[in-house]
């Protein structure tokens, strides 16, 4: 009984930690999106980082598209989406989703950056791809179900954490990047996209970043 009793409590703690974190890491992203310019406000639509778990949710699911509605974010050259399911954070991108899909010089596709790809990110497509459509529907946008097949959700190569806590902070890492590099335009049929080269991700920048926000928590 005893022992029952001990992992029920070990469990508790858990994922009273695990909560900590997450509104931690939460509060850090709010304040990342304060701290950026008004440039990056005007081409960027920043989703709060609880709503893709929630809209996954029936119950919940009007409530969110009614919030991401007020956002106007077909508008938006880029739309950050953190995701967090089953304990793991990961950073959906989606771009130029307001473009025509002629368009050859800002391609319309979703860019899943994971650091934990032993996790099988692709798994969250189908409920990617069923958010996108959710989007277009409320901004009064309808498409025909096929187009959303189309889409290319590219899940480009990133660093990879060293443990099983800090995935979160990869999230913020690679939103802080891509904010910064992310060009005004680009078509993947210039590359994978192309601003995404083998050094544009650094080992020794992920651990100082991470490091730092660390600090700043305690």
């Amino acid at each position: 009984m005893l022992y029952y009793i001990s992992r029920w409590l070990r469990l508790r703690l858990r994922l009273r930690l695990r909560l900590r974190l997450r509104l931690r890491l939460r509060a850090r992203y709010r304040i990342m999106q304060k701290n950026f310019s008004k440039d990056t406000k005007a081409s960027f639509a920043f989703l709060d980082s609880l709503w893709f778990s929630v809209y996954r949710q029936k119950s919940s699911k009007d409530k969110v598209l009614e919030w991401i509605k007020k956002k106007r974010i077909l508008s938006k050259k880029y739309v950050v989406v953190p995701i967090v399911c089953w304990n793991h954070w990961n950073l959906l991108i989606l771009c130029h989703l307001g473009e025509s899909k002629e368009s050859k010089t800002r391609t319309r596709c979703m860019l899943l950056l994971d650091s934990l790809h032993m996790a099988e990110p692709k798994r969250l497509e189908p409920d990617i791809r069923r958010f996108v459509s959710d989007i277009y529907e409320v901004e009064k946008k309808p498409q025909k179900t096929a187009m959303f097949s189309k889409i290319p959700l590219l899940v480009p190569k990133v660093p990879q954490q060293r443990n099983g806590e800090h995935c979160g902070l990869y999230v913020l890492y690679f939103l802080n990047l891509f904010v910064q590099h992310a060009p005004k335009n680009f078509s993947i049929e210039d590359g994978y996209p192309y601003f995404m080269t083998e050094d544009w991700f650094c080992h020794e920048d992920v651990d100082r970043f991470c490091s730092e926000l660390t600090q700043r928590n305690q």
